[in-house]
């Protein structure tokens, strides 16, 4: 099955920025970038589409963006202004494309973003 690598996570002061990327072995035709912090339910904080339009959380309106780069099978989450809220889990959920293979709804493994001074 194929598998979606994230990375970028880590420690970052307020106001700092992070960018993660989601890495797939196929086209990623469509991907969310969802997030999980301890003690609350996974919410979906940006997502793009097949044709690359993009949605966020009201909540990270203004402060994120996602992005891809096809050549790379890749998709990113440029976080900028980053607030201790949003410290959580970070996962990518991607239906990935490779050839006559279609893989729907796969998960990355997360990686962690805290911020904190």
């Amino acid at each position: 099955q194929v598998q979606l690598v994230e990375s970028g996570g880590g420690l970052v002061q307020p106001g700092g920025s992070l960018r993660l990327s989601c890495s797939a072995s196929g086209h990623i035709f469509s991907l969310g970038w969802y997030r999980q912090a301890q003690g609350k339910q996974r919410e979906l904080v940006a997502a793009i589409s097949s044709g690359d339009r993009t949605s966020y959380a009201d909540s990270v309106k203004g402060r994120f963006t996602i992005s891809r780069d096809n050549t790379k099978n890749t998709v990113y989450l440029q976080m900028n202004s980053l607030k201790p809220e949003d410290t959580a889990v970070y996962y990518c959920n991607a239906d990935v494309y490779s050839g006559l293979r279609r893989d729907l709804g796969v998960w990355g493994q997360g990686t962690l973003v805290t911020v904190s001074s």
